[in-house]
């Protein structure tokens, strides 16, 4: 059995007594959830992806989508109240987070941001979701992320 890393995110979790299930796979840079629901053998519909994005004003926001869905800038943007979103820059992301691109997790993130989390992950039983590392997830019940950190359910998937 493979030690599982102690992230901030893990740290994070037993904190607040979050119930999860580790899981360890072989990262592959630019792989995405395809490659972890691959990997895992699940379904990519099920592996969340936490996307940071950076408002007009220079704002840092948060949002969970499901890995075989993206995210609608437009509809982000209209959301927030905001002229515009985009991806923030991966430097950025890393001084608002604490985490690598491809490890950034939505747990135990440096700087307090809205997180917003697209409605339908909520039906699901179970998620993955990144635990704070390349190649690292975390297999939680939705409502688990609920109790952890404040999130806005939205609808902004396309």
């Amino acid at each position: 059995m493979t030690k599982i890393p102690v992230t901030q995110a893990v740290r994070f979790l037993r904190a607040r007594n979050i119930g999860f299930i580790p899981h360890l796979f072989d990262y592959v840079e630019k792989g995405g959830t395809a490659h972890s629901a691959e990997a895992l053998g699940i379904e990519e519909h099920s592996v969340i992806k936490t996307v940071i994005f950076e408002t007009s004003e220079g704002k840092p926001v948060a949002v969970l989508m499901h890995g075989d869905k993206e995210v609608s800038e437009k509809n982000l943007a209209r959301h927030l109240g905001v002229k515009s979103v985009s991806p923030a820059p991966e430097d950025k992301a890393r001084r608002w987070t604490g985490y690598v691109f491809g490890g950034t997790s939505p747990f135990g993130m440096k700087t307090r941001m809205p997180v917003l989390a697209e409605r339908t992950m909520f039906d699901l039983k179970k998620i993955w979701i990144n635990g704070g590392g390349r190649g690292f997830l975390v297999e939680i019940d939705p409502c688990d992320l609920k109790s952890a950190i404040e999130i806005e359910e939205v609808v902004i998937a396309i």
